[in-house]
């Protein structure tokens, strides 16, 4: 296989790429203790290191199979190196509790100019191989704008009011599964809005 030829990820691969780094996250914070020996007051910072590798080595891994790199996950790892980072440098949790919250926030102003200026920005975004119709993609660029915001005000209310195990516990179990029952739910609208074969709108 040439590296034009590569194009996307096997569904499965995908997420494992995607959830993996998040659930290393949750694991050594969760287990740290037990496992490595950590005291308990490190095993956030120790966590978020571990998370910030496992991002730069999903992106390694999608990019040597795929030949490029998602938006998407590039922006937010961006996000986790330099939130991450300061959380390590720093020494305050503060920052990698702000990741989610910027991440989302930002994709969701994102697509609400998008929507206002009438592109489809959100077939790079999301990284989608859907063709739909102009109208499909300012309704749907619309919800995921507004879900993205959604996301980012449950972060601030879980990690302002619950314990911090209890944030990094929602931040992989809870955010991950509301993602994707939210894009399942957008099927009908993708389904009634499909273009017709060959007639894919530009971006």
């Amino acid at each position: 296989m040439t590296h034009t030829e590569k194009h996307s990820l096997p569904p499965l691969l995908k997420l494992a790429l995607e959830m993996g780094p998040l659930v290393l996250f949750f694991l050594t914070n969760a287990y740290g203790e037990r496992l490595f020996d950590l005291a308990s007051s490190s095993r956030l910072f120790v966590a978020t290191g571990v998370f910030m590798v496992a991002v730069l080595v999903s992106l390694g891994v999608t990019y040597s199979l795929v030949g490029k790199l998602p938006i998407m996950p590039l922006v937010s790892a961006v996000v986790v190196l330099v939130f991450g980072g300061l959380t390590l440098i720093l020494h305050d949790e503060l920052f990698i509790k702000l990741k989610p919250t910027i991440v989302n926030s930002l994709f969701g102003t994102i697509l609400i100019w998008a929507a206002a200026t009438g592109r489809n920005l959100l077939k790079v975004v999301l990284d989608s191989v859907f063709s739909i119709t102009d109208e499909g993609w300012r309704q749907l660029t619309w919800r995921w704008a507004f879900f993205f915001f959604l996301l980012a005000g449950l972060n601030e209310v879980v990690w302002r009011t619950q314990t911090t195990d209890f944030w990094v516990a929602f931040k992989v179990w809870g955010i991950m599964p509301l993602t994707m029952i939210f894009a399942l739910a957008q099927m009908p609208l993708i389904m009634r809005h499909e273009a017709p074969e060959g007639g894919e709108d530009a971006i």
